[in-house]
């Protein structure tokens, strides 16, 4: 019997009564989850695969998904594209049922193709508007995407902040080009005047340049769109030198690891979260409770990504009746997940033919170093 390494197996091992032998390894599907688990990303693919961890742990104690426990292998991309790119490849040579990741957008846009044309589902983090553009029947978000955040950003800083100006601050990748691409024309929609657009490089670690430089544009408002850890330098510098004006964000500028590295330069941040562990939701309260308990930490939206992404597996191959790549994505397609059901969803999402996502939101503060959710966002489409 030869079983490759993503758990199918061929062949038959029988002995010499004709009798076939139990293979445990029959029962097992290995998933690939391909994250950034070192480089800058190693933060955010730590709290992914944490979550998604638990989920699997969670799912396999209850007998699997029909009947096969879930294995996965993580992959580290190193927070780099063509690592990613590498590890896709080599897991999808093995035929998986699914890959789990990557996180970053632009490892993502890497590997999209790759398996959209192995026909495997690729649930993913990324949340770079064009990812799920580009004609994927594979490709799966587990967050929103920026064409879905940014409208609901740029109403906020028009009749929440009241900003007629605003200096907006990306990060020079995929992730951070996109949501400045995005939230650009949302904001001119509602006649609002960019008054400063200030690309940031990953891994960047002095931010004074920068805050300089939005400090002298005046603006009513100022928009951060970067990762977790160059959010929190620019918040520390921001409050070094007086920044004043309303800072506003996404997911990542609000995030649990945002506040811890940031600390009191993180009070006041504003912004709109599509996931965070202080919804006012008991299956997340309890979600929250549990990972805190088994990793001495809370989670953020990309432990709450990682944590999903194994449920979404289980309702789409239940739906679909069996495991088979093609019919976990065509059950994935209009797939509407409720919690009351399936609980590990945490919240009712609904996947479209692009594979995004539409579920409820929130808009949020951070007070007293946690962060406080001050308005709830219905799903789009109820």
């Amino acid at each position: 019997m030869k079983i490759d390494r993503f758990g199918f197996v061929f062949g038959a091992l029988v002995l010499a009564t004709g009798v076939a032998m139990p293979a445990m390894a029959q029962d097992v599907i290995k998933i690939p989850n391909i994250i950034e688990l070192s480089g800058g990303g190693a933060p955010v693919g730590q709290m992914w695969k944490n979550g998604s961890t638990m989920a699997v742990e969670e799912i396999n104690a209850k007998g699997g998904i029909l009947g096969k426990k879930i294995q996965m292998e993580f992959v580290d991309t190193a927070s780099d594209p063509g690592k990613a790119r590498a590890g896709v490849q080599r897991a999808l040579d093995d035929k998986p049922m699914a890959i789990f990741g990557p996180i970053y957008s632009g490892s993502v846009n890497v590997t999209l193709k790759l398996t959209n044309e192995a026909e495997v589902p690729q649930i993913m983090g990324g949340e770079a508007a064009p990812l799920t553009a580009q004609g994927s029947k594979y490709l799966f978000r587990t967050s929103f995407g920026q064409n879905v955040s940014m409208p609901k950003i740029a109403q906020y800083l028009k009749d929440g902040v009241k900003a007629q100006t605003v200096a907006v601050v990306y990060q020079n990748n995929d992730f951070g080009k996109g949501g400045r691409n995005a939230i650009i024309p949302e904001l001119e929609k509602r006649g609002i005047k960019v008054a400063a657009d200030l690309s940031t490089e990953p891994g960047q670690a002095d931010f004074a340049p920068d805050v300089v430089k939005v400090k002298a544009a005046n603006a009513d408002a100022i928009f951060v769109y970067l990762t977790e850890e160059e959010s929190a330098r620019f918040l520390i510098e921001a409050k070094k030198q007086g920044v004043t004006k309303p800072l506003i964000g996404e997911t990542t500028l609000l995030g649990q690891k945002v506040i811890d590295l940031a600390k009191d330069a993180a009070e006041g941040v504003k912004g709109h979260v599509g996931l965070t562990a202080d919804a006012d939701n008991p299956l997340v309260k309890d979600y929250d409770k549990k990972f805190t308990a088994k990793y001495g930490h809370r989670s953020d939206h990309n432990g709450m990504k990682g944590y999903m992404a194994p449920y979404m597996l289980k309702a789409a191959v239940e739906k679909a009746g069996k495991w088979d790549p093609k019919a976990i994505a065509a059950a994935l397609h209009g797939l509407t997940i409720d919690p009351a059901k399936e609980p590990g969803i945490l919240l009712n999402g609904t996947w479209d033919e692009n594979g995004d996502i539409d579920r409820e939101s929130y808009l949020a503060e951070v007070k007293g170093g946690k962060q406080v959710i001050v308005q709830t966002l219905p799903k789009l489409k109820p």
